[in-house]
Parts: C-alpha cells; sequence; structure tokens
C-alpha cells in the first residue's frame, strides 16, 4: 500500500484523530463493560455462570482469530474499507445483541450476535494503530498515538462503572444499545475524514489458507486456555484441543514461509530489535492480567471492600494510564521512545514490588499507589513501544503489524489471567499442606493464606517487569526508510 501517497489537511487530523480514538475506546469498553453484567443475564435466561461465561469468551475467540485476517486485508483493499465496515457491522452486533435475544427467547441467539459483533471489533481493533502510522505526520505520531491510548484506557477505565448503572437502572440490553449511537458517529465522522487509499500494486490476493489457520489456532488455543480452569488442565478435551493448536501453529508457520503473500511476514521477526520490541509488549500486558484479575478478590475477600468500591479502587491503574500515555506522547519526539521505555521500565518494577507486600493489615494507600505505578508505567511504555513497531517496518506492512500489535494486547491478557490463577491457587495448595492448614484453620489463617498466594502471583509479574526494563536497554528506536523519504506536506488528497 503506498500510503506515502495520502496527505491531509492540518485541520482534518484532529478529526482524524477523533475517529480512530472512536475505535479504540468502543473496543476496550465492550471489553469490560459486558462482565459485570454477565450475573444479570445469567438469571434473565436462567443458566448457570460457566454456561454465561460464553458471552465473553465467545468475543475473544472470533476476535483472535479474525484480528491478524483483518489487518491483512486491510493492506490489499484499504483502511477505510476495513474501517467503517467494521463500525457498521460492530453496531449492528451491538444492536442485535440487545434486542434479539430477548425478542426470540433465546440464550444462543446472544452467542451469535456477540459473534457478529466481534467480527466488527476485530475490523475495528486491527488497524487502528496502522491508521495512524499511515495518515499523520512523523512530527505528529507520538501525539496521536498517545490520545489513541488514553482512549482505550478511558474505554477500559469506565466499563464497569457505565456497565453497573446501565444494567442496574434500565437493564443488560443497555450494554450494547449504548454502542450503536456512537458507532454511527464514527462512520459518518470516517467517512468524512479518513482517506481512500490506492490500489495496493503488491497485493496478490488474500492467503486464504493462512487465514484459516491461524483462525482455529487461536481460537482453539484460546478455548484451551480459557476453559482449562473449569473442564480440568489434564482433562482430554483441553489436552486434544492444546495439541491441535500446536499442530496448527506449526502448519501457520510452515505455510507463510512459503507463500508469496502471507498473512503474517515471518521474516520480519529476524531483525532484533523488532522481535524486542514485539515481545516487550506482548509482556506488558502479561504481567499487567494477574493484577487484573487477581486484585479485586483481595480488595473484596481480604480487605473486606463491596463490589463497586473495589471497582473505584481499581479505576486509579486506568487513570494513571491516561495520564502518562498523553505524557508519552507529548516527550515521543522529543527523548524518543528508548528513554521513555527505560523509565516506563523502572516504573513497573517499583509497582509490582509493591504488589508483592500485599498483607491482610496493608493500608489502602499502599494498594492504590501500587497501582497508580502499574498504569503509570504501562501508559508511558505502551505509547513508545507502539509507535516503535510501527514506524520500524514498510509501509506495505501497516495493517499487518497493525493488528499483530492488537493481538499482542488481548491475547497476553487472556494467557496472563490463566497463569496467574495457577499460580495463586497451587501456590496456597502448596503452602497449606506444607504448614498443615486445614479448612477447620481460623478465618485469620486463612486469610494470610490467601495473601501468600497473591504474594506469589504478583511476584511473577514482578520478574517479568524486570525482564521488560532490561529488554529495554538494548531495543533501538529505527525508522524504516518509507517514513524518512516521506514528503510531510500537508495537503488534502484528492482520493478521499
Amino acid at each position: 500500500m503506498e500510503h506515502s501517497e495520502i496527505k491531509i489537511k492540518s485541520e482534518n487530523l484532529n478529526l482524524l484523530i477523533i475517529s480512530i480514538s472512536l475505535a479504540s475506546f468502543m473496543s476496550s469498553l465492550d471489553g469490560t463493560i459486558v462482565n459485570i453484567a454477565l450475573p444479570t443475564i445469567s438469571s434473565s435466561f436462567d443458566i448457570s455462570s460457566s454456561t454465561v461465561s460464553w458471552v465473553s469468551t465467545i468475543y475473544l475467540l472470533v476476535m483472535a482469530g479474525c484480528v491478524l485476517i483483518f489487518g491483512k486485508l486491510s493492506d490489499g483493499i484499504g483502511f477505510k474499507k476495513v474501517f467503517l465496515s467494521g463500525f457498521l457491522l460492530f453496531s449492528l452486533g451491538s444492536f442485535l445483541c440487545g434486542f434479539l435475544p430477548d425478542f426470540l427467547n433465546s440464550f444462543g441467539i446472544l452467542i451469535g450476535s456477540r459473534i457478529f459483533q466481534a467480527i466488527g471489533g476485530a475490523m475495528i481493533t486491527a488497524i487502528a494503530p496502522a491508521m495512524i502510522t499511515a495518515f499523520i505526520p512523523m512530527a505528529q505520531k507520538g501525539k496521536a498515538m498517545g490520545i489513541i491510548m488514553t482512549a482505550a484506557a478511558l474505554g477500559t477505565a469506565i466499563g464497569p462503572t457505565v456497565g453497573g448503572i446501565l444494567t442496574q437502572y434500565l437493564s443488560w440490553h443497555w450494554i450494547f444499545f449504548i454502542n450503536v449511537p456512537v458507532g454511527i458517529f464514527a462512520v459518518i465522522l470516517g467517512k468524512k475524514v479518513i482517506p481512500k487509499s490506492p490500489n495496493n500494486p503488491h497485493y496478490k490476493g488474500f492467503d486464504k489458507t493462512g487465514g484459516l489457520l491461524i483462525f482455529t489456532g487461536l481460537a482453539a488455543f484460546l478455548f484451551a486456555i480459557t476453559e482449562g480452569q473449569i473442564l480440568g488442565w489434564t482433562s482430554p478435551t483441553i489436552l486434544g484441543t492444546l495439541i491441535l493448536a500446536f499442530l496448527l501453529f506449526a502448519i501457520f508457520i510452515r505455510h507463510e514461509l512459503t507463500t508469496p503473500d502471507p498473512l503474517l511476514e515471518l521474516t520480519l521477526f529476524k531483525n532484533y530489535n523488532f522481535l524486542m520490541t514485539n515481545l516487550i509488549l506482548g509482556l506488558v500486558f502479561f504481567s499487567l492480567a494477574g493484577v487484573n484479575y487477581l486484585l479485586p478478590f483481595y480488595l473484596q475477600y481480604v480487605k473486606g471492600y463491596g463490589t463497586s468500591d473495589a471497582g473505584f479502587i481499581l479505576t486509579a491503574l486506568s487513570v494513571a494510564l491516561m495520564i502518562s500515555g498523553i505524557i508519552a506522547g507529548f516527550f515521543f519526539n522529543r527523548v524518543g521512545g528508548k528513554k521513555l521505555c527505560i523509565c516506563a521500565g523502572i516504573i513497573l518494577i517499583a509497582g509490582y514490588f509493591l504488589m508483592t507486600r500485599l498483607r491482610i493489615e496493608t493500608h489502602i494507600e499502599s494498594v492504590i499507589l501500587s497501582l497508580l505505578l502499574i498504569g503509570f508505567g504501562m501508559g508511558l511504555m505502551m505509547t513508545p513501544i507502539s509507535n516503535m513497531i510501527m514506524n520500524s517496518v514498510s509501509k506495505k506492512y501497516q495493517g499487518m503489524i497493525s493488528s499483530l500489535t492488537s493481538l499482542e494486547r488481548f491475547a497476553p491478557m487472556t494467557l496472563g489471567i490463566a497463569f496467574a490463577n495457577l499460580i495463586f491457587v497451587q501456590g496456597i495448595l502448596s503452602i497449606a499442606e506444607h504448614r498443615g492448614i486445614t479448612e477447620s484453620a481460623p478465618v485469620h489463617i486463612k486469610l494470610e493464606l490467601m495473601t501468600a498466594g497473591f504474594d506469589l502471583a504478583f511476584f511473577c509479574s514482578f520478574i517479568i517487569a524486570i525482564i521488560i526494563f532490561v529488554l529495554s536497554l538494548f531495543i533501538r528506536q529505527e525508522i524504516h526508510e518509507d517514513y524518512l523519504n516521506a514528503d510531510n506536506e500537508e495537503i488534502f488528497s484528492k482520493t478521499i
């Protein structure tokens, strides 16, 4: 895709950034707004908690399987078509999620509508970073990426609060209906301000075999990870699904290395810097998963906070992430991405270290400080590392790599939750067996045992933060020649 031919007037840049930010905001909002309504949905359809969890699980599986596909497709047919089509599907799917299940009295219809919604979500999530790289001048890329990350953090932060209010005072249907007007606005705005991409002379057609392999492989792998805790890690279903996933991944890698126009250009990973920056991004989200998943249990079971109070405390992380995302965007072009990443690594180490010190008597101010440090470190890391990844490859790979960075956000979170929970549970069982603690033990002993499990899980995040810091010392801020040779004159393309 020869995106260097696409220029935009300066007065349209802000509108374009708003349009892309809406995509990040909506995909992040939908990732957190639904979970809080699951108990209500379970009661509405009279189904078990494990069954209703598929409202979230199916969305994740479809997103994971589709995101690389649409990233590659956008490199061939253009960002505008994929982006606008994605928002239309996402909005329509949201409406169907809210309307059809009660109308037809069917939980299965809700799952089917979530699949439809997830396909649209994958389309808009896959290419948001690529559109920043393709359409925003180099001098403003850092600031723009910071705004995008802030929008994503805002969606994550307000999701539980908005979801709780809508579910309590209206109905669970409105957690889906709220997407519709925002989606319509995004389509109207995007149609006006997103440039139409010219035909890509290098595009040889869509890699259908690669798409099928990665879709089924990722879906099988994430299914095994999410359901392993419920069905048992040694159950035939989980073991068989994991074997199938790794087999499909192996076939996918062999296929991608031999096909002329692959879904994912694996040879890019031969570049040491590209490999390291992508690894850092994945590790950042992997390390966060334990805090996101386990800390609410600490706040409610150990500290005795209610659900709403615990949720309010957890927003400290997202608030800090929003602030540091803006700061990182402002300083990216001034001090460089490497220095920001090193600073972020130090802050993450401090935040996760404090998390390993949680006890029954720990003051809530210490917990909030930990969350603020982790959130600030993440925001300071995500903006520069995402820019560094996108700017290091040729423009013809923008959609492909954009979708890869999106996958590196939510897939490690899923793996991290399973890993953190495994460490937490097995740690508690091992300590209890070693110390002879039984079910009849006093409550304070059980609570101390639980905090020991939290310490073990958060210690793993602490170790990962150290690894992130060390990797940050050895990365470089490489800019591909496509961007160095780009003409930054801000004129509006006639192809819009």
